[in-house]
């Protein structure tokens, strides 16, 4: 090709350069938002919907098997009833979004919560529990400090630290710091599970098998063989049984809803400032619109009274909802707004890629499994002020089963690289109305709560498996 032939041309390319560079900086707006969405069904990517129409078919249900299901009070008692069941499937998520699985979640947050109870109850642990227990936690903490620096999991290596100055200095007769050592512990569970998965190379499902059997009898020696009750300190009772006040009520939902609004709004116009693809002002005022709306119209439901004695009042969000909201949104911004959070999603979708590309994928693992144990820690003394005591098999039974379920009934693939903190929150919701509907009839046993919670995650696992084979044909 000569030269002049050569000029001629490049305006043609440059042309077509500058259409294809058009895409990244063009505005979505309402109508292109909703035809992406739809976009996304057809290619097999469903998201929370099959999860949200079912939520809404059982309340349909419920409802018409009791008046009181949709009463204020009922409603009002389901965040404590399932908010341990959400932050063990938040845990979960991370380590499905990357084909993983631990099975150890639930006795994991039992055994850190026995620790805990344990601590607060007798007030001098080192005493309290056998010595080669004792040296045992002490050790085991220190080693996974040495792992977790050796992994360059540093935030790993700093939380287990300060649960082990915790344990050491028996600061945690105080219920609050217990927990706060409770975490810590599940951190450095954390820490051995993912060292043994991504380093070691054995498959997780034998790992936290093993473990998921271990931690049920180190809660045994924990508690001496002895349940002890949560009941007697105000904290952790709260946790599941108390409510906010109407003012912090609406205090919470002006931080969430602004803060939603602020930063959409913020990063639409850094988005515009830099040339790059941002949503429509209109776009983000709908959402932050929808946002406000739903927060207003619950927090102002929360606020009346759902007590059917008039003279005692009970208003107010409760801690576990409030909880609950304030990890999924922490979580959220882990995995959408960090460098970290995009290479675990992409590690998840394709390991191999994810290491030919530089990501460190050993690090991703161990840092995955470190928030699912810490969270299967905090969902461990949620479940203890659930039920009111720290039992022999707290953490054991469906915990992990339902924990598991939640995730993937909200839209977590269990293949790996699909999944969101909200998926969590929306399945343990689904999973804990089903008991609660079926225990407003108690002429409908047990039977009944098993047979349609398997049902319903076997639907919400067929669902997965169709979009996945839809994804792959498109």
């Amino acid at each position: 090709m000569s030269v002049s032939s050569e000029t001629a041309a490049m305006p043609e390319r440059q042309n077509e350069d500058d259409s294809s560079f058009s895409l990244d900086v063009e505005r979505q707006t309402i109508g292109g938002a909703i035809r992406s969405y739809f976009g996304r069904l057809r290619s097999g990517d469903p998201g929370a919907l099959p999860s949200v129409l079912g939520l809404v078919v059982l309340v349909i249900i419920f409802s018409q098997v009791s008046s009181r299901f949709l009463s204020a009070n009922n409603i009002g008692n389901l965040p404590g009833q399932g908010a341990y069941i959400a932050v063990i499937g938040m845990g979960l998520v991370f380590v499905l979004l990357l084909g993983e699985i631990d099975l150890s979640a639930g006795t994991t947050g039992g055994m850190c919560a026995g620790f805990a109870a344990r601590s607060v109850f007798s007030g001098d642990l080192h005493n309290a529990v056998p010595g080669f227990l004792w040296w045992s936690l002490v050790i085991a903490m220190l080693g996974a400090i040495g792992l977790a620096i050796w992994l360059k999991a540093y935030s790993a290596a700093v939380v287990v630290a300060i649960g082990l100055v915790l344990f050491v200095t028996n600061l945690v007769q105080h219920v609050t710091l217990a927990i706060v050592a409770a975490v810590a512990l599940g951190a450095a569970v954390g820490v051995f599970t993912g060292f043994m998965v991504a380093k070691v190379g054995i498959p997780s499902f034998i790992v936290t098998l093993a473990l998921f059997l271990a931690w049920q009898g180190v809660l045994l020696f924990a508690l001496n063989s002895q349940p002890i009750g949560t009941t007697n300190y105000k904290i952790w009772y709260n946790l599941s049984s108390a409510n906010l006040s109407p003012t912090w009520s609406w205090v919470f939902t002006l931080v969430v809803v602004g803060g939603y609004l602020g930063f959409t709004l913020w990063k639409s116009l850094s988005a515009q400032r830099a040339g790059l693809a941002h949503d429509a002002l209109s776009l983000v005022l709908v959402r932050g619109g929808i946002v406000a709306a739903v927060g207003i119209v619950v927090t102002f439901l929360a606020n009346r009274n759902r007590n059917t004695n008039p003279y005692l009042v009970i208003s107010g969000l409760p801690w576990a909802a409030v909880i609950a909201i304030s990890l999924m949104i922490v979580c959220t911004l882990a995995l959408n707004k960090t460098t970290w959070g995009r290479h675990l999603y992409a590690t998840g979708g394709n390991q191999e890629a994810a290491r030919r590309a530089g990501i460190d994928v050993v690090h991703i693992k161990v840092t995955a499994f470190v928030l699912c144990s810490s969270l299967g820690a905090l969902g461990g003394v949620l479940l203890a002020s659930s039920s009111h005591s720290v039992s022999l098999d707290l953490g054991a039974g469906n915990i992990l089963l339902f924990s598991v379920a939640a995730a993937v009934i909200g839209g977590t693939s269990l293949f790996g690289g699909r999944g969101k903190p909200r998926d969590a929150v929306i399945g343990a919701l689904v999973i804990v109305i089903i008991p609660n509907g079926l225990g407003l009839r108690p002429n409908l046993g047990v039977q009944y709560q098993q047979v349609i919670t398997g049902a319903v995650l076997l639907a919400a696992a067929a669902v997965d498996a169709l979009s996945r084979k839809r994804t792959a044909r498109n």
